[in-house]
Parts: structure tokens; sequence; C-alpha cells
């Protein structure tokens, strides 16, 4: 997982924006297979919300 923090620190504005983007709509589809029982790996939702977090925290701290 550390290796995800620093892969994620070296990215620019623009490529994390593009990546926050991604994982914003993974989050909305797994939302809907969560509802309907289908989610193969639950902790993922926990997982991808982490993700966006460290990336707006990256946005945040890029100039």
């Amino acid at each position: 997982m550390a290796k995800k923090k620093k892969e994620d620190k070296k990215l620019t504005k623009d490529q994390a924006i593009k990546k926050l983007e991604s994982l914003k709509r993974d989050l909305f589809n797994i939302r809907f297979k969560r509802i309907n029982n289908q989610v193969e790996n639950p902790a993922q939702y926990g997982e991808i919300k982490k993700n966006i977090a460290r990336l707006f925290t990256t946005i945040k701290n890029t100039k």
C-alpha cells in the first residue's frame, strides 16, 4: 500500500485529476453493485474512497 502513496505523490496535477475522475466512476459503479449484492470484494469500496481522499490531498498540495 505504501507503493500506491508514493505513486500518487509523483503524479502531476492533471494526471491526478484524471485518475480522480476514473476512481469516482469506479466508486459509482461499486455503489450500484453493493445495492444489488453483486460485489466480489466489499473492501474495494473502502480502498477506492481512501484513494480518492489521497488524490484530493495530492491535488491540494501540488502547485
